[in-house]
């Protein structure tokens, strides 16, 4: 049975990371393989503490998971450091043509840093250009770029096309953070038209969407969607979690 790799932190509270991850490839059917980078301790309210796991050991954890010769698809969620960076973009590099899906993690949703500056340039630098598809919010994006935060679909446009040029194949710039009765995110891809994924946008707020979001594509990839089609069916997963909070 072909399984996603899951490379990420874990959360006490289980409200994101590998638990989220997990749980969102089992509405899939599909199995899951871990490489932990971390272990946090944190809630809805706070990150209270983080344990990063040696970067060697995430390198083994990856190259064993590959070793069985079920991963049909790859995500990348907290990384912590850049050692860590270094050392997961090093265990793909034989990795072949299974697609990757990195969802950037840089911080907590109460605001506590889960990537640190050296890692967040080792991303750009040695993570990017392995990434099949790249899934940040507006923050992230412009937290990568070094740039502000965009405010129209022309400058989330211009931001996507300044990351595929950093080496990623695709960009789905989540539209989450933005303003207006849609929630609408934008998936660029190097000559292709830009497909745009709307849904009402929620009242409410959750944890871990965009967890759930990076790991409900790599269970599509993992089952042979295309690309669109294995964003389209996240998006609607992600929409039916925030709507179960309303």
């Amino acid at each position: 049975m072909s399984a996603v790799l899951l490379i990420g932190g874990s959360d006490s509270s289980g409200g994101a990371g590998l638990v989220r991850d997990v749980q969102t490839l089992a509405r899939f059917g599909t199995a899951a393989l871990c490489a932990v980078t971390a272990v946090t301790a944190q809630s809805d309210a706070r990150v209270a503490a983080v344990h990063h796991v040696p970067p060697e050991m995430v390198r083994l954890q990856i190259e064993t998971a590959l070793a069985a010769g079920r991963v049909a698809a790859v995500k990348i969620g907290m990384l912590g450091t850049g050692a860590t960076v270094l050392a997961v973009a090093a265990s793909l590099a034989a990795s072949g043509a299974i697609p990757v899906v990195v969802d950037p993690v840089l911080a907590s949703s109460s605001g506590g840093e889960l990537l640190d500056p050296q890692g967040r340039a080792a991303l750009r630098e040695a993570l990017l250009p392995r990434a099949s598809l790249l899934t940040p919010n507006t923050p992230e994006a412009a937290a990568l770029l070094g740039a502000a935060c965009a405010t129209s679909e022309a400058e989330l446009l211009s931001q996507a096309h300044a990351l595929l040029a950093l080496g990623a194949r695709a960009v789905l710039m989540k539209g989450g953070h933005g303003a207006g009765p849609l929630a609408t995110d934008l998936l660029v891809a190097p000559g292709q038209p830009v497909r745009r994924l709307s849904a009402a946008r929620s009242g409410s707020t959750r944890r871990g969407t965009g967890c759930a979001l990076a790991a409900a594509i790599a269970a599509g990839l993992a089952a042979g969607l295309d690309l669109a089609e294995a964003c389209e069916r996240a998006k609607r997963h992600v929409t039916e979690l925030l709507q179960q909070d309303v």
